[in-house]
């Protein structure tokens, strides 16, 4: 559990959190991003409004205090980082899709990393990206159109900012065009239930007092679709889990105020542009009684979805041809009398 107060963790932190900072060295580029081979993905949908996305995210990040906001993100690109590290492989060109303010590459060491690309919609961002070891180049691009060539980056990662792509599949796709044959995918993004207390608490309130709700959270993808998202847009041994992150907060209005701090307000088109004053008051009262903890603070939680996927090389384990095992399952209950009566025989 994170607590807003303090921000005091009960996690381990990342493996790579205790490396020296000094001497670090940091190069930067701006791209436009551009539109890679092949178009939008069929039936894609356009639920976000991008343009407002990139507003938000450059708020946030000239805000006087922006760290003050970066507990998930960083707890987050911390995990990521662990992940990278367990991948027994050192990794010469790396991409940070929707990097933010470098919440994964401060977690990484140069001896893992030869150089980053950091690429991200919002400038501001990248103007005030945190400090790294590992030599870095910031970009900005548009996740859906990665201005980078084919077979480029032997990783590429990306942390809570695929959420707010409006074609997945096709970011997908672009992300697995610019690996290098065998190089991998790691990435973690907003699950389903992210939010629930909050979510289930306006709709409560609204419904109530004006007899009917709005989205104010945005959709999120389902973990069942992820897997199959992933295999469409070509990866394979893939590996998909998820996990909670639950934050104390003294309020909802807290609450609230740290999500626009991050960056993460909602920006769907058929958002409510605004809510009355006795309906939000409402709603926080709802989300107390409903939620609310003994000490009177408020739960939050956000649920991760963390996704690996390799792209094909011929190197790579492959599974036996159908039909090639020797033993069949119905036998694999006899396997201790079997092997029992081969070491008699012996």
């Amino acid at each position: 559990m994170l607590l807003r107060a303090g921000l005091r963790r009960l996690w381990p932190r990342s493996r790579a959190a205790g490396i020296s900072v000094e001497n670090r060295s940091r190069s930067r580029a701006v791209a436009s991003g551009v539109s890679s081979p092949g178009g939008t993905s069929p039936g894609a949908l356009n639920i976000f409004d991008r343009e407002l996305k990139r507003k938000q995210k450059n708020w946030a990040a000239r805000q006087p205090e922006p760290i003050k906001f970066d507990y998930l993100k960083e707890e987050v690109g911390s995990r990521i980082a662990d992940r990278v590290y367990d991948v027994a492989r050192d990794f010469p060109l790396a991409l940070d899709v929707g990097c933010g303010r470098g919440y994964i590459a401060q977690h990484l060491n140069k001896e893992t990393v030869g150089k980053f690309f950091q690429a991200d919609i919002a400038e501001n961002a990248l103007k005030n990206s945190l400090e790294t070891e590992i030599p870095t180049v910031s970009v900005l691009a548009d996740e859906e159109f990665l201005p980078f060539r084919e077979n480029t980056f032997d990783l590429v990662v990306s942390s809570l900012s695929l959420h707010w792509v409006n074609d997945l599949p096709r970011a997908l796709e672009q992300i697995h065009y610019v690996l290098k044959p065998d190089g991998v995918f790691i990435g973690a993004m907003f699950g389903g239930d992210t939010l629930y207390e909050l979510r289930c608490s306006l709709q409560l309130a609204e419904t109530e007092r004006e007899g009917g709700f709005s989205p104010h959270v945005s959709p999120f993808t389902a973990v069942n679709d992820l897997g199959h998202l992933l295999g469409r847009a070509g990866f394979n041994t893939l590996t998909v889990d998820t996990d909670e992150i639950q934050v104390n907060y003294p309020g909802m209005f807290e609450l609230m105020e740290d999500l626009q701090g991050m960056g993460e307000s909602n920006c769907s088109w058929n958002r409510k542009a605004l809510l009355h004053r006795d309906t939000m008051l409402a709603a926080a009262a709802v989300y107390r009684e409903m939620y609310g903890n003994e000490d009177g603070s408020v739960p939050a939680t956000y649920q991760i979805y963390y996704m690996i996927g390799w792209k094909y090389h011929e190197s790579q384990a492959r599974p036996a041809e159908r039909g090639s095992a020797t033993v069949s399952f119905g036998e694999l209950g006899k396997i201790n009398s079997l092997m029992s009566q081969e070491k008699k025989s012996q």
